[in-house]
């Protein structure tokens, strides 16, 4: 199929977030010779948050940021892809475009991908927002050498808040986990490398009440008795309790959203509006792993190729 001319304003696609998804999905919008614009508030996506990626086909073991940098190098040997570092504000419907709205320009095309992934879900206690960066933080890679020889605790049960604590025993003496839950629940692999280090201690049942300090965090206080006390003292508190998706600005389309504000999609990675397509961390999909979103953006990108086709777009 022939696409639109290249010196046109408009493109055939855009592509919201700048992650694995988005650039899969730009590689392959450029393999269809689509006119493509990748749009990210983050390049590289919270992938190059990740010190050690072990479940990517293909790759034994590689950083976050080696695999954003692959995909990201793969989508741009495509003459016909641009990334720009900018934020979406909304996005509107005119006749059979799309009006695409950042800060500071507007762009049209034809259809949409949304892979904006997900932002950190906070604890929502006293003394978070105070502490902010003064002790509580939200990345071990980006923040866990600061402790040193110091006791860290990590607040979650996931695989992800295994994975931070596994990184932050590079640098702290103790690390505590601090889990609601009565067992934590990573992948095998990493529960098993969590019981095993003698740097991590867990602490189960118990829920964080606030975080307290002066000019920095110095303790937390835990809704009940660990080791006879409710008062934790630590030096730094790593929050990994889950992720809120970034679907927001799609709300006015009427896209249609699950109860946990998820975009829905079917199989071909298409929502509910005809040119909008979305994957990723974004979408209601239970399994959420930079592979399956890769996958979801190949198809979303293969299905938005369909729609311009179908509907005489090109």
């Amino acid at each position: 199929m022939k696409m639109l001319d290249k010196n046109s304003n408009v493109y055939d696609i855009i592509i919201i977030g700048a992650g694995c998804t988005g650039y899969a999905a730009a590689m392959y919008c450029g393999r269809f010779e689509m006119k493509t614009l990748v749009l990210g508030e983050v390049i590289g996506g919270t992938i190059i948050l990740t010190d050690n990626v072990e479940n990517y086909p293909g790759f034994k073991r590689l950083t976050g940021q080696e695999l954003a940098d692959k995909l990201r190098e793969h989508a741009l040997d495509y003459k016909n892809v641009e990334i720009k570092n900018d934020r979406v504000e909304k996005i509107e419907k005119n006749d059979k475009l799309f009006n695409v709205y950042t800060k500071k320009n507007k762009y049209c095309a034809k259809t949409i991908i949304v892979a904006t992934g997900t932002k950190v879900k906070k604890l929502e206690v006293p003394g978070e927002y105070e502490f902010t960066n003064k002790g509580v933080h939200y990345c071990a890679l980006c923040d866990g050498p600061f402790y040193k020889n110091k006791i860290v605790g990590v607040v979650g049960g996931s695989d992800s808040a295994a994975k931070e604590a596994l990184l932050l025993t590079q640098y702290a003496k103790i690390v505590y986990i601090i889990y609601r839950g009565e067992k934590i629940h990573p992948e095998p692999i990493n529960e098993e490398r969590v019981y095993s280090n003698k740097k991590i201690e867990i602490i189960n049942n118990t829920n964080i009440k606030e975080i307290k300090g002066n000019k920095v965090m110095t303790h937390i206080i835990l809704d009940r008795l660990y080791k006879g006390n409710k008062e934790l003292k630590i030096d730094g508190l790593f929050v990994e309790i889950g992720h809120i998706p970034i679907s927001d600005f799609v709300k006015p389309l009427k896209v249609k959203l699950n109860d946990k504000n998820e975009i829905i999609i079917d199989r071909t990675s298409s929502t509910n509006i005809p040119g909008i397509f979305a994957a990723g961390d974004v979408v209601d999909t239970r399994f959420k792993q930079a592979i399956t979103g890769v996958g979801e953006g190949v198809s979303a990108a293969y299905s938005a190729y369909q729609y311009i086709n179908e509907n005489q777009l090109a």
